[in-house]
């Protein structure tokens, strides 16, 4: 009886050792998944950065012939895009990324000047390229920062965080408009 009772404790201590196995192994590839997910939807951003950065020269070309006197403004989309052929890490692309969405916005208001280049084919083609590309970078970003939001959380709570302290993992920065992304828009119909 005594070893019958012997091999039933030890029989649960086993299942209790491989339940917390189990549950560890879950943990860690939940978090690795969480890790991955935010990495993929930088990766994503980056890949819609990249096409809007190359679409960019087309649409400076077809608005040079148009626009001569607003060199000013050439100048901050062509400052933009060397900022982000320099970024390599993530805080750089992001700074580049809003340093390029200024520049545009820029761009789109000075264009509405000139009604002989809003009536240009090309330049409607690529400005809707262009904006369609924003609106995919905008959906992009806020995927990442839930994605963000998510790992931030589970890496904090108990009993996650004891495994992401063995696993070195920290906190991810949400991705942040700038202070002059969050000024009121000027709208002049005059």
């Amino acid at each position: 009886m005594v070893e019958g009772l012997a091999v039933l404790v030890l029989l649960v201590l086993l299942l209790v050792v491989i339940a917390v196995v189990v549950y560890t192994v879950s943990i860690y590839n939940s978090l690795v998944l969480l890790k991955n997910d935010i990495d993929k939807a930088w990766a994503n951003i980056d890949v819609l950065l990249k096409q809007r950065h190359d679409e960019l020269p087309k649409l400076i070309d077809t608005c040079k012939g148009y626009m001569q006197y607003e060199q000013k403004t050439f100048q901050l989309v062509t400052e933009a895009r060397t900022v982000y052929q320099k970024a390599t890490t993530v805080p750089e692309k992001a700074q580049a990324d809003n340093m390029m969405t200024g520049a545009l916005k820029t761009l789109f208001a000075v264009a509405e000047n000139y009604p002989e280049l809003k009536a240009n084919n090309d330049f409607m083609q690529l400005q809707a390229r262009i904006s369609e590309i924003e609106e995919r970078i905008a959906d992009r970003r806020e995927f990442l920062n839930d994605s963000v939001n998510t790992y931030n959380i589970r890496i904090q709570q108990f009993p996650d965080m004891i495994l992401a302290g063995f696993m070195h993992l920290q906190q991810r920065e949400f991705f942040k408009a700038t202070e002059e992304d969050r000024q009121d828009v000027k709208v002049d119909f005059s």
